[in-house]
């Protein structure tokens, strides 16, 4: 084969900005969730990538484009076979087998997002090299490697169901097995919101991804090296970006009239769904195609989001099914609808279309069972879920030995779980002493209350079965006499002197200081160093600001 610079460069140069797409996704996924989980999320977005290569080196590859039969390539541990029949023209095979290496990457770490904050790690790591050996790759035959879909003329171009939507069905099936997180749904069912912690490194992640993009599906074209070449390949980029901004734009219009003000998280999503929804007809579609698929998938990620949230009550911490299968399936199907060569819309007939069903249906399908026979084996296992102690503590303290992501820094406490982690783990019935009110009602006593972060919902839970309402939140940074908890850095030691800690105010008149001391101890109690310390101290004086009341009548419910 005589190869080509130009070409080879075009397709490494692709290869390096969808690698670094592991970097996008893991600033989204980690700055939509909380804290508490952020090295665990950095963790698995790294993992995927470096588990994934050898898998695919030694299975996938061969499996999806080796020359089998329709439905399966061949086993070719190594890459020793010749696929001269598969390969661009003028792109050397490790050009292109590590172009397709982190396009199966990229698979596996939209699942991530989805399973966040409640998977154990172990079994992250085992469902992520299952995509990279087998369920990638075979639907990645069908499609790109000369199988059945790509005989009957499917069309993926760069991956909307090769690639996204495989992944966005596996997130779908996991969250699902996995159930919802702690404190997601309230005692009725209604959806409550758990917030990300850090919306700059989302946002930056976005973009990250926006720009990778480019590569992603400009690339895709491997080769540069024509006129015909290059101006595929700009069209691709130019409705590459289209897409992107118009469903920003739609979901921003659409969220401030169905909210009332226009929704951050969700029109960083939309640009992320409108780049998903191109990537199968980006090479086929005019910019106006583009525009309108754009415009719905910035409608389509809003009504996804909010069924799977609301409707069906799968967690979904990222939005990965909506932004990847929903958008991913709704992206390739009306690319037979809107191909200015063969499209619907274009008088091609429904021949098109119908092929562009059939492949959504049948990937979705095959995709669906294979991970939930996957997900079945891991839960029956080693278990797929971390147990609530764990997830309220945090994964990356009970799976990384991790206090923090950010060093020196405090994470944001949880307040959105209004109980519920108290009812997953509950704290034990307080017997020490019943919560009787004081015969004067004249008394006042302040409790203070150091304890762990991930154990203040238990507390918040046990102080409201005993009437107390009305508590002072500060994170604190401390230690007891233990000098802290030793945890290991990279081998070394750590001794983590001030470790992030509540600290705890309450003012009581007519609740025994007593209940208060033995409910909180029975919340609190784990055993462990860093259960944390009551201290007691006598009230001489409470004043009502507004009012100008003064002790008991200060601290008493307003009408």
């Amino acid at each position: 084969m005589e190869y080509s610079s130009v070409n080879t460069i075009w397709v490494l140069l692709g290869a390096a900005l969808v690698f670094f797409m592991q970097a996008g996704f893991a600033m989204c996924e980690a700055g939509f969730t909380r804290a508490k989980n952020t090295g665990n999320i950095l963790m698995k977005n790294l993992m995927d990538f470096c588990i994934g290569t050898p898998c695919f080196w030694l299975v996938g590859f061969g499996v999806m484009f080796g020359a089998g039969t329709a439905v399966f390539g061949k086993l070719d541990p190594l890459i020793l076979g010749d696929y001269s029949h598969i390969l661009p023209g003028g792109v050397p095979q490790w050009a292109f087998v590590i172009f397709q290496t982190v396009f199966c990457a990229t698979s596996a770490t939209i699942v991530s997002g989805s399973m966040a904050e409640r998977t154990k790690f172990s079994a992250y790591c085992i469902y992520s090299a299952c995509i990279s050996l087998f369920l990638y790759p075979i639907s990645g035959h069908w499609i790109w490697g000369g199988g059945w879909l790509s005989e009957l003329g499917f069309h993926d171009f760069a991956g909307s169901t090769a690639v996204h939507m495989v992944g966005g069905v596996c997130a779908c099936v996991g969250a699902a097995m996995l159930g919802p997180r702690l404190g997601k749904y309230d005692a009725e069912g209604k959806p409550q919101a758990i917030l990300g912690h850090n919306l700059s490194i989302a946002a930056l992640g976005v973009f990250i991804l926006w720009f990778c993009w480019f590569g992603f599906n400009g690339c895709s074209t491997v080769a540069m090296d024509s006129d015909a070449a290059m101006i595929s390949a700009g069209l691709v980029f130019f409705n590459t970006n289209m897409a992107a901004a118009v469903a920003c734009v739609t979901t921003l219009i659409f969220t401030w009239l169905r909210y009332g003000k226009p929704d951050v998280s969700m029109t960083f999503n939309a640009a992320l769904a409108g780049l998903v929804g191109i990537t199968a007809g980006c090479d086929m579609v005019s910019p106006v195609g583009a525009a309108i698929i754009g415009i719905v998938c910035g409608f389509l990620i809003v009504l996804s989001v909010e069924f799977f949230d609301k409707v069906v009550k799968i967690d979904d911490p990222v939005g990965a099914i909506s932004v990847h299968g929903v958008c991913g399936a709704t992206g390739t199907i009306l690319t037979g609808l809107l191909a200015t060569d063969g499209g619907l819309l274009y008088g091609g007939g429904f021949h098109f279309l119908g092929v562009q069903l059939l492949g959504v249906a049948s990937v979705a399908a095959y995709t669906a069972v294979v991970i939930f026979l996957v997900f079945t084996v891991i839960k029956k296992t080693i278990g797929l879920r971390c147990t609530p102690e764990e997830e309220i503590e945090g994964l990356d303290i009970s799976e990384h030995g991790l206090a923090s992501a950010y060093a020196d820094w405090v994470p944001a406490t949880s307040m959105v779980l209004n109980g519920t982690d108290a009812d997953a783990v509950p704290a034990s019935t307080v017997a020490e002493e019943p919560a009787p009110a004081r015969p004067d009602g004249t008394k006042m006593t302040k409790l203070t209350i150091v304890c762990s972060q991930n154990r203040f919902e238990a507390l918040k839970a046990a102080m409201s079965q005993i009437g107390v309402t009305g508590m002072t939140v500060t994170q604190v940074m401390g230690c007891g006499v233990q000098k802290g908890k030793t945890e290991f850095y990279r081998g070394i030691p750590v001794n983590m002197n001030l470790l992030p800690k509540l600290k705890v105010d309450i003012v009581v008149s007519t609740v025994s200081p007593q209940a208060v001391i033995a409910a909180a101890k029975s919340a609190l109690y784990t055993g462990r160093p860093g259960d944390g310390k009551i201290f007691q101290y006598d009230v001489e004086r409470v004043v009502r600001i507004r009012t100008g009341e003064t002790n008991v009548a200060a601290l008493a419910d307003e009408a």
